[in-house]
Formats: structure tokens, C-alpha cells, sequence
């Protein structure tokens, strides 16, 4: 991850921290979270930050408030203490980076990107869909779902919340085994059934909630990137609806964008499309 992208996580991290209580008074602690987004947000990577008292006066909160923010920074990875020395700008951490135009699950590209992760123990549960499973999986509702949930960790460090919501015609709590804490897409795609077509992905920033923020070891509150996706068999049925829910800074997704046939004429000049035309015949 660039110099660049560190800073522009923290950005959106302050803006999104701004952006969610525009219509809401913020909390004293939501305060100096995003005040010290805002600051890590102007400092270069490995820069000293103040010492605390100063810091505490110009962000004008008391020391134990911003000892907490401090703790929870530290826990991201978006800072480094060192004791007797000072605070400092952390470095940017292993980052997995990838473009959505392709289809595969964050295991099989952390293999190939040779970082190593691995998939706390899963959750796994059979039960009725809530409605708005049930929407997006395109089911009656209440119809029997498997629902698969699990972190995913970078040594000791969680760095994303995954759930995949599957109907039980497609998989079933004994089709996992007893230890299973992979990739639903990945069983689908060993086992090619259901014949897989593509998945559509919605592309969110929220606000941590406090189960979330447990499992992930955040505060309430602190900002993450959720990818909603509904996974297509060829006959035109969501196999499987995923909620994903990443820390900023440990992940970098980017879209390839090609210019359409359509814009790249309208934006040739009006002679040039005319010579175009008569050289083919067609004035």
C-alpha cells in the first residue's frame, strides 16, 4: 500500500466519522477519534506525534479520553508507541490488494499474493432468513438459510468480519464437515455445483456496531469497508448472499474501467467523425 493510499483511508476515515453525525451530536470519544484521523491524516509515515499532554490540549479532550483513542489507534495498526521515546506514524501494514472485475474468494488470492492469513472458527447456523436475506437471495421469507460467518486474521490481528448467507437447497450444515473455516465460494467452485455465472457487489463505508466492533477489536463506531455481493448460478439464481466487512488499511480494491465505444466517438471532433464517415461511404 502507497504512501498515497494510507492517507486517503485516513481521509475517508474522517470524513465518514464526520459524515455519520451531520444530523447526530457525536460523542465525546467519536470526537477525538475522528479529530485524530484528521491529524495522523497530515503527518508523513514514522513522523513523531505531540506528547500527550500537548495533544491532548490541542484536541482539546483530557488525557484518559485520548489515551483511549490512542489504544484503539495503536490496535490498528495506524500508530506505534514506544515507551520513553514517544508516538509515532505507523507504516502501512501487509495489505491485500486486488481489482472486483474478477471473481475469487480473499483465501484463494492471499495464497497467491503469499500473505499469510488464516479464518478464525466459523459460526455456523441453520435457521429461517430474515427479510432481508430473504430479499436479496431472492427467496420466500423465512425459507431455511445456512448462514456461515467467520473472521479473518492476519497473525493475531482480525482485519475482516465474513458472512455468507446460503439457501439449504445449495448447502447444508453437514455438507461442511466438523472444522471447516474456509470459503463458500471456494466449496462451491471444487465441488461445480451450482454452475457458477458472476456476482454483483455493492460497495459500502458504515460504522462499526458493537458485536462487530468486538470481533474485529475496534471501538464502536470506527469506520469500516463492507462489500455486499449476491453470487449468480447460470440459470439466473442467487446461490449465495455475502456481507464482508473490512478495516481500512489492510485492504485495497480497485476497478479496471474501459472507455466505451460510444464515449470515445462522442468525444472525437465533429470533422473527424465526418472524414470517417465519408471514407466509409456513409456521408
Amino acid at each position: 500500500m502507497t504512501v498515497a493510499e494510507t492517507d486517503m483511508a485516513r481521509t475517508a476515515a474522517a470524513r465518514s466519522a464526520n459524515t455519520r453525525h451531520r444530523t447526530a451530536p457525536r460523542s465525546p470519544r467519536e470526537q477525538v477519534h475522528a479529530a485524530l484521523a484528521t491529524l495522523l491524516n497530515g503527518r508523513a509515515i514514522g513522523e513523531q506525534l505531540p506528547a500527550e499532554p500537548q495533544l491532548a490540549h490541542q484536541l482539546g479532550v483530557s488525557r484518559a479520553t485520548l489515551r483511549e483513542a490512542m489504544r484503539s489507534f495503536e490496535e490498528r495498526r495506524l500508530i506505534v508507541r514506544r515507551h520513553g521515546v514517544g508516538t509515532f506514524v505507523a507504516p502501512p501494514p501487509p495489505v491485500i490488494e486486488t481489482g472486483l472485475e474478477e471473481l475469487e474468494s480473499l483465501d484463494t488470492l492471499a495464497r497467491r499474493m503469499g500473505l499469510e492469513t488464516r479464518m478464525g472458527e466459523a459460526v455456523i447456523e441453520e435457521r429461517e432468513a430474515t427479510p432481508n436475506e430473504a430479499f436479496r437471495l431472492q427467496i420466500p421469507p423465512k425459507a431455511p438459510i445456512l448462514s456461515v460467518a467467520r473472521v479473518m486474521m492476519t497473525g493475531a490481528r482480525p482485519v475482516a468480519f465474513l458472512v455468507d448467507v446460503v439457501p439449504t437447497a445449495y448447502l447444508r450444515r453437514q455438507d461442511l464437515g466438523p472444522a471447516f473455516n474456509g470459503s463458500v465460494l471456494d466449496l462451491f467452485i471444487q465441488r461445480e455445483h451450482p454452475s457458477l455465472s458472476h456476482s454483483r457487489t455493492d460497495i459500502l463505508v458504515e460504522a462499526a456496531d458493537e458485536e462487530t466492533a468486538n470481533k474485529l477489536h475496534l471501538q464502536r463506531g470506527d469506520v469500516l469497508l463492507r462489500l455486499e455481493a449476491q453470487l449468480y448460478a447460470r440459470d439466473g439464481r442467487v446461490v449465495d448472499y455475502s456481507m464482508s466487512q473490512f478495516i481500512p488499511g489492510h485492504f485495497h480494491f480497485h476497478v479496471v474501467r474501459r472507455v466505451g465505444e460510444a464515449t470515445s466517438k462522442s468525444a472525437r471532433p465533429t470533422s473527424q467523425i465526418s472524414d470517417a464517415k465519408e471514407a466509409d461511404g456513409r456521408g
